[in-house]
Order: C-alpha cells, then sequence, then structure tokens
C-alpha cells in the first residue's frame, strides 16, 4: 500500500499548485472579453452584444431577466405608517375607554398626553412630527358630553372630522368574540364607499390608519379578525369581528363564521379639510346639526310644554271662577236641625 503524505507535504504540494496555476495564462472568452478591461470595444460586434442590445429595456440600461416581469418586495410597502392617538381634556371614561380599545387594534399606534382644549389644532402636528407619526387621529371631547374625531395626514393634509355617535367600548357590550391583541386584521369596506368622490376619500382615509403595516414588529403573522366599515344614513358605522374557525367534526360541514368582539361607533362626517386640521374646505355636510343646536331645541320644546301647561292651569281657574255654582233657597234647610 502507498503510504499517505503527512499535512507538511500536502501543503507543500497545494503552494506548489498555486503558483503553477498563477504563472499559466487565463484563457479569455470571446463573447464576454477581458473581464479587468473597462472598455467594450472588443466585443462591440460580436453576437453576444447584439443578443444583450435585445434585451436591454428601451430607454434605460436595465436588461430585464427574462420576460417574466421582476418580482415585487412588499417588506416596504407602508413600512413607515404610524398614527398619533391622542384626546383632549375634558374627556370622559366612555370615550377614553374607546380610544383605549381602538389602540388595541392598531400595533402601530403611538400615544401622546392629552392635549389643552386651549392649545391650537396645529399642535398635534406637532406632536406627530415628534413622534415620528405620519397619521393622526384626535378625540376632541366638549362640554364632556358631545366628542368629535379628527383623522389627518400629517403634516400636509387631508383631514375629516367626524361627529362620534352611538359609541359602546368592549367591556359594555361584553361580546363572545375573542382575538388576539395586535393581530393583522383585513379590512372590508361596503361598496357605497366608492360611489362618491368625498366616501373615496374617507375609504383610503380608514385604511391608512386602521391597515397594519407589512411585517410590523409588533403584528401577528396570521388573520383572525376583520374590521368593517359600512355606509348607511351619510355615517360610518364601524364593527370588529372575530373570524372564528370549525373544530371538531364541523370542519367538513361548515365554513368559517364571524362573531363580534366590539368596540362599536359611528361616524359622521362634517367636513373635509384639504390640509391638517385646516385649509380649503373640500366637503361639507349640510345635513349635519349640532349637538349644540339640538340640545337648544330640545330644551324650546320642554319650555313650550311647560307654557302649555301653565296656561291650560290658568285657563281651569278661569273657568271655574266664570262658571260657580249660584245659591238656592233651599240649601239651608238641612242646617241648623240639630240646634231645634
Amino acid at each position: 500500500a502507498r503510504p499517505r503524505p503527512d499535512a507538511f507535504g500536502a501543503m507543500k504540494n497545494k503552494k506548489k499548485r498555486q503558483e503553477r496555476n498563477a504563472a499559466e495564462p487565463r484563457a479569455i472568452d470571446p463573447r464576454v472579453g477581458d473581464v479587468a478591461s473597462d472598455s467594450e470595444d472588443e466585443f462591440a460586434d460580436g453576437e453576444f452584444m447584439r443578443q444583450r442590445k435585445k434585451a436591454t429595456v428601451p430607454g434605460t440600461g436595465y436588461v430585464a431577466a427574462g420576460k417574466a416581469p421582476p418580482a415585487v418586495d412588499a417588506s416596504y410597502v407602508n413600512k413607515g405608517e404610524k398614527t398619533l392617538v391622542l384626546t383632549s381634556r375634558g374627556a370622559t371614561s366612555r370615550y377614553r375607554h374607546l380610544m383605549l380599545d381602538l389602540m388595541t387594534l392598531i400595533p402601530n399606534a403611538k400615544k401622546d398626553a392629552k392635549m389643552d382644549t386651549k392649545n391650537e389644532r396645529q399642535v398635534v402636528i406637532e406632536a406627530a412630527d415628534l413622534r415620528g407619526c405620519t397619521s393622526a387621529m384626535f378625540f376632541e371631547c366638549r362640554k364632556k358630553q358631545d366628542c368629535y374625531l379628527w383623522l389627518a395626514k400629517c403634516p400636509s393634509g387631508p383631514s375629516i372630522k367626524f361627529h362620534v355617535e352611538n359609541a359602546h367600548t368592549m367591556a359594555e357590550l361584553k361580546m363572545t368574540g375573542n382575538h388576539l391583541k395586535f393581530s393583522r386584521p383585513s379590512l372590508h369596506f361596503a361598496p357605497a364607499f366608492d360611489d362618491e368622490p368625498h366616501r373615496r376619500l374617507i375609504k383610503e382615509a380608514l385604511i391608512q390608519t386602521f391597515a397594519t403595516p407589512y411585517k410590523h414588529f409588533k403584528a401577528k403573522p396570521f388573520y383572525d379578525h376583520q374590521l368593517c366599515f359600512y355606509w348607511e344614513d351619510n355615517r360610518v358605522w364601524f364593527r370588529n369581528y372575530q373570524v372564528v374557525f370549525p373544530a371538531g367534526k364541523d370542519v367538513k360541514t361548515t365554513g368559517l363564521s364571524l362573531t363580534e368582539a366590539g368596540p362599536r361607533l359611528c361616524l359622521h362626517p362634517i367636513k373635509i379639510f384639504a390640509g391638517a386640521f385646516s385649509g380649503a374646505v373640500l366637503f361639507e355636510d349640510e345635513t349635519f346639526i349640532s349637538p349644540n343646536v339640538a340640545r337648544a331645541e330640545r330644551k324650546k320644546g320642554d319650555v313650550e310644554r311647560y307654557a302649555k301647561k301653565v296656561q291650560k292651569k290658568q285657563a281651569r281657574k278661569a273657568h271655574k271662577s266664570m262658571n260657580q255654582l249660584r245659591g238656592d233657597d233651599l240649601d239651608d234647610v238641612f242646617r241648623g236641625g240639630d240646634d231645634e
């Protein structure tokens, strides 16, 4: 048997082979040319160059990789979308809990301190800029009973002002639906959102606010609930449903089902501005009645009812005074009979 060379001999033979390969001239492919050369004059008239010109995209220097279009990398789709959620001072517990419930549905949301009602709304834009947010969700509460929701794209706009109606929190509803926190939701919009331009703008604002960025570090990598937006009576109706998968023997017979998890709210769009919290008015709902006007009308109705009640009492008294019973000669017949 031939003896195996030792480690020193193997290293020595390897070094000799490297020196011999370095001394031999390197063959150059005529189709490509010299790699070290910066000029393409050597193979400008060759077959390779003609094929390269055919594959080159007109107007650019890029060569398409086959006939199929290049694959789109979705890892940076709406990656920088962040939403700032804050409220004004004087918010009631209902709207404060509603804001917290919405934050559990938005993984890319950031909260900030309460804003004083005396400050201008432009402070929200500065706060969003400091927190690196591209959108803002501002709950403006007035008189501890009225709530207005602002959806703004910072810092250039547009912005939408809603009146929050029929708000119900998760703790109040106690629904049977239960999904994971910060799981990626699917958004469902009614076909009515595509009928008019201002509805399409509202739809896009809701998508940029509630859509979870692709591969967000807080989001779960699967879908288990659905955010539904409906348009009815010139209002946006919001519902949150859990996607329930069948288990056991019902897998083959039944499909997916939806169970409401909450919260619930209704948004009445009032105005749409071209800028963030300011600018030209793009849309205004003329049918909207301010809550202050509605309360004033109710008070006027109460005053009118009270006035009618007082007037009715006065008329009754006047009727009694004008129609008193006249005296009769026989009224004193049975009086004083015991004294006799």
